[in-house]
């Protein structure tokens, strides 16, 4: 089985979390979905599980980041193209997302930045194949 990655994140409003993350495009499986939170599928070994801040506290007994205030963690996903980059940003900041950075081309590669509703950071990304090798 490949190694698959879930990142928790807290929310305050999951209906509107859960229509920020269809706006963008991905599924929730409602499987692994209820009043508490739900399984955002970005693909077949990624997902976000959203998850309200009163039961995300108990996954912890650290505080929950303010992330109005500040960062706790950057996700960054890679998209095929530039354009995948921009599409996925555009629909993020009108499903309500926000913009963070202005756009990075570094010829090689291409990012562009954002947050969800509840200061959740995203970065999308592209970096030429030829590049890598």
């Amino acid at each position: 089985m490949p190694t698959m990655i879930f990142v928790n994140l807290p929310v305050s409003e999951l209906e509107r979390s859960k229509a920020f993350y269809s706006a963008l495009g991905f599924d929730i499986n409602p499987q692994f979905s209820d009043e508490k939170g739900a399984c955002v599928v970005i693909s077949d070994t990624i997902y976000a599980m959203i998850v309200t801040k009163p039961y995300f506290s108990t996954f912890t007994s650290k505080d929950i980041a303010d992330t109005s205030t500040s960062v706790a963690a950057i996700t960054a996903l890679s998209r095929d193209s530039k354009a995948d980059v921009d599409a996925i940003a555009d629909k993020a900041i009108l499903a309500g997302g926000i913009q963070t950075n202005d756009p990075q081309d570094l010829g090689f590669m291409y990012t562009r930045s954002f947050q969800d509703p509840d200061g959740n950071m995203w970065e999308a990304l592209w970096m030429d194949p030829s590049h890598v090798e």
